[in-house]
């Protein structure tokens, strides 16, 4: 029986579940939900996920959601393809940076898209500037872990993890040309976003209510 995801287009937090899901190349039914029509709020997937929270999984039976524990069971699960080292300490280096994605850079990005695309009006220049400034501070500290061509050496979690972030703030000046970061994100990082973006399982993930 193949797993069944729950998806919802824009989510970074299922985006990158998704991306795993395709470069472990693990079979799965794709069930998009729409958040205007409030299919997460369904009594059906609320039976499923009582939180009622993009991304959720079932598989065999088993429902489970939040992003990282659904990456690690996966990683378990699926062994073949692995997006995690077998050494103690880059492992945790990999899942240190996933945390720091999660709760460093994602609410960054979630207060440019409130100030940009979902502000009523156009954005407050002074409050653009400053959250600006901050995220591409924390960008400078992304780009710093670069030793490589992948976050923490070969492709992990890690990035899987840290790219839907960054492909966000650059929607938000693809939206709004002038109110994202333009053509700040650091070179480094933004060579490594190409080098994201080459591997087959982008192609076959960009959020779908982006091609409309």
């Amino acid at each position: 029986m193949a797993l069944t995801f729950y998806y919802g287009s824009g989510s970074p937090f299922a985006w990158r579940v998704w991306l795993a899901l395709e470069h472990k190349k693990i079979p799965y039914d794709f069930k998009l939900l729409s958040f205007d029509r409030g299919d997460t709020a369904a009594p059906a997937f609320r039976a499923i996920n009582p939180r009622g929270m993009v991304p959720t999984i079932v598989d065999d039976g088993f429902a489970l959601w939040e992003s990282g524990a659904i990456l690690e069971y996966l990683e378990e699960r699926h062994p073949a393809i692995p997006l995690l080292p077998k050494d103690l300490r880059a492992r945790a280096t990999v899942r240190r940076i996933a945390a720091e994605a999660a709760h460093s850079l994602s609410p960054l990005v979630n207060r440019l898209f409130e100030a940009t695309l979902f502000h009523d009006g156009p954005p407050v220049p002074a409050e653009l500037d400053e959250l600006r400034q901050k995220l591409l501070e924390e960008l400078n500290r992304f780009e710093a872990l670069l030793t490589g061509s992948y976050l923490a050496g070969e492709l992990s979690l890690a990035d899987i993890t840290t790219f839907p972030h960054l492909r966000l703030i650059r929607r938000v000046e693809e939206r709004q040309p002038g109110n994202g970061l333009g053509d700040r994100i650091p070179p480094r990082l933004k060579a490594w976003m190409k080098r994201i973006e080459a591997l087959p399982c982008y192609e076959r993930t960009i959020p779908p209510h982006w091609k409309g």
